[in-house]
């Protein structure tokens, strides 16, 4: 055959050179030779030997000329290749690894498009590859992939909303769920401390000006988790849907019927609701009317959320002038004549207010800043004593006070005083005549009113206990009871009025820190 023809030639060539080589080389040699079967590797050979006899390179020559030959044709036939595989099977063997992660891709893109309301995961995690380098090894990419195609499985997850280790929903993914969480805790944040619908950073919240309310803090008062699971994609829960059940915690609307002898404080004393929930619920209630019949609105949500802010609110508030009194004994007692008028001052006045869900928990007078001093009233008072009068300076009711709730709209109707937490015994907060001990079903419970015979009138409610009598002259700072939560009250603590002429003014007005 013709491609043995060139190889015998150089048999026969390499014969007339023997005595060239030793007997181990010259065997070398020959294996050398009859391994290079293609045609045109013989004939390489013998041109390369007829190169090397011309130059004198001579039988060594010709012996590195043949294994170099070989080495090159081993070299061209030797290919790299890998090994697919998807957990412990054998998927096939692929070219380059290239092709299987173009496939693994568009597969995930089928998923989804398929599936355009959960994420789908393959289990491409499983694939691993194992590469081999040898002679002549053969790779099919069209069969592997058929292989790949039957062993990768897809299955649906989403993200666990999971509210004080019990599970509330389900929803697409951690963006989804974080916003469902952004915007039940919105609702409680002015539109001004939100960036493109989301809760600012509150770290670094400005300081408000008069007038404003700034959120300090946002946080919830539950234990909130994400967990990402293997789901059914039919147990992902609509975002509003979601919504609705964490804030109201699917609770069945509730009515109460208004019976004799009932008032809002009672109602909500004996359904253990808040004033708050009542009034809200019910707009129609103007200054506390009820009557017989009546249906209300009493469902207390039960939310599996609790939005827990705290507020930092800025007032100006008015500072009642003093009045400098010159006796005049040609005046009768008691009678007053203006000599100069005074003027009251202004101060700033800082509170920090904690909500839940928008309900007040806690008040805290933090900072008062004086920004315009009272102009103090001169006028002319007659010389005869009586017993009682009050000078128009109030004190403190309770040591170490604390306000509690503040003067004002509060709760859908007026808040006509301050309430204070401190210690509990009460005093009275100037001199005067105590003109009303008892409860007379108001709502005050257990009430103390003094006059001061001079236009003033302080009240003291919700007294667990009074410790003065209707008709006793009392001095300032004298023991007139025990703080207490009789009456319409959600907690112990003093409410204390200041009425001027009949007309309720600001506490705060005649009060410092």
């Amino acid at each position: 055959m013709k491609s043995f023809k060139g190889k015998d030639w150089v048999m026969a060539a390499l014969d007339k050179t023997k005595r060239m080589f030793s007997k181990a080389q010259y065997e070398s040699l020959t294996e050398k030779i009859k391994e290079q079967r293609p045609l045109h590797r013989t004939e390489s050979l013998l041109r390369t030997y007829k190169l090397r006899l011309l130059q004198g390179v001579g039988a060594l020559g010709l012996l590195a000329s043949i294994s170099v030959g070989g080495n090159e044709y081993v070299q061209l036939h030797t290919y790299e290749v890998y090994h697919v595989y998807v957990g412990s099977q054998i998927a096939g063997t692929v070219s380059d690894p290239k092709i299987v992660e173009d496939y693994i891709i568009g597969k995930v893109k089928q998923l989804e498009e398929n599936n355009p309301n959960v994420h789908m995961v393959l289990n491409s995690d499983e694939v691993a590859y194992k590469a081999e380098k040898a002679y002549k090894i053969q790779s099919d990419d069209e069969a592997a992939l058929m292989n790949l195609d039957g062993l990768l499985k897809s299955h649906a997850v989403g993200v666990q909303l999971v509210v004080n280790d019990k599970l509330v929903g389900i929803v697409k993914d951690k963006e989804m769920a974080e916003d469902v969480l952004n915007r039940i805790k919105g609702k409680y944040v002015p539109q001004n401390q939100k960036k493109d619908g989301r809760v600012s950073v509150l770290s670094v919240a400005p300081e408000p000006q008069v007038g404003e309310t700034v959120v300090q803090s946002a946080e919830f008062m539950e234990k909130v988790d994400l967990k990402i699971t293997e789901i059914k994609p039919e147990d992902i829960a609509k975002p509003e849907d979601l919504i609705v059940k964490l804030e109201t915690g699917d609770v069945a609307p509730s009515k109460y019927t208004v019976e004799k002898g009932d008032c809002v404080g009672c109602i909500a004393k004996k359904l253990g609701i808040s004033k708050q929930l009542i009034y809200e619920k019910n707009p129609w209630i103007q200054d506390d009317k009820i009557k017989i019949g009546d249906v209300l609105d009493v469902t207390m949500l039960k939310p599996a959320l609790t939005v827990k802010t705290v507020e930092k609110i800025v007032e100006n508030q008015e500072v009642q002038h003093e009045i400098i009194y010159e006796k005049d004994d040609t005046m009768r007692a008691g009678q007053i004549q203006t000599i100069k008028p005074g003027k009251n001052g202004m101060k700033k006045v800082t509170f920090l207010v904690t909500k839940a869900n928008g309900y007040m928990m806690d008040q805290e007078l933090v900072d008062e800043e004086i920004i315009e001093q009272p102009v103090p009233e001169y006028a002319k008072k007659g010389t005869k004593v009586i017993l009682g009068e009050g000078s128009g300076k109030f004190i403190w009711p309770v040591v170490g006070a604390k306000l509690s709730d503040y003067f004002g709209m509060r709760w859908g109707k007026m808040h006509k005083g301050v309430d204070i937490t401190g210690n509990r015994n009460i005093v009275v907060a100037d001199n005067g005549v105590v003109t009303y001990t008892g409860d007379k079903g108001d709502g005050y419970g257990n009430k103390v009113v003094v006059d001061h015979k001079n236009g003033y009138v302080t009240v003291y409610g919700h007294l667990s206990k009074i410790e003065t009598t209707k008709g006793k002259i009392v001095e300032k700072g004298e023991k007139i009871g025990v703080m207490g939560s009789t009456g319409d009250s959600t907690g112990v603590h003093l409410h204390f009025e200041i009425q001027r002429n009949g007309v309720a003014e600001n506490p705060l007005k005649f009060l410092s820190r």
